[in-house]
């Protein structure tokens, strides 16, 4: 994939200098132990602001997704690609692209076990998701 990629924020850099080490890392509240994506300061849980980053599995399921035909601008030579929102073992969902299989919906049912990768793009190592191996 090409196209456009993230622009840290100082909520969301955290979660990029964790990536650029190749670890997933989300928040997770000190009071309450929920874990949590996207970035805030306070936990949408309990409400409270003592909150954390923490590194994560990088296990999730595949939730839904889909095939993306037609691309957004940058992504045109990229055409199918797949966007899913993935449940990390952890609790929260995030928006992903699925990687390293094809993109055919026989082939990605949903509950799909999956394990985060990382690749670089235009100097952002943004975290992907593919098909887990074999446990």
């Amino acid at each position: 994939m090409s196209g456009a990629v993230p622009e840290p924020t100082p909520d969301t850099l955290p979660f990029w200098e964790a990536a650029g080490r190749g670890v997933l890392s989300i928040q997770r509240c000190i009071d309450c132990a929920a874990h949590f994506f996207y970035p805030r300061d306070h936990c949408p849980t309990c409400l409270g602001d003592r909150v954390e980053w923490t590194e994560v599995s990088g296990r999730a399921t595949l939730h839904t997704y889909l095939i993306c035909h037609d691309p957004a601008p940058g992504f045109e030579n990229d055409v199918p690609y797949v966007i899913a929102i993935v449940e990390l073992e952890e609790g929260p969902r995030m928006m992903s692209n699925i990687v390293g299989v094809e993109p055919d919906p026989e082939l990605l049912p949903l509950d799909l076990p999956l394990e985060v990768v990382f690749e670089e793009r235009n100097s952002v190592v943004l975290p992907f998701f593919r098909p887990a191996g074999p446990a």
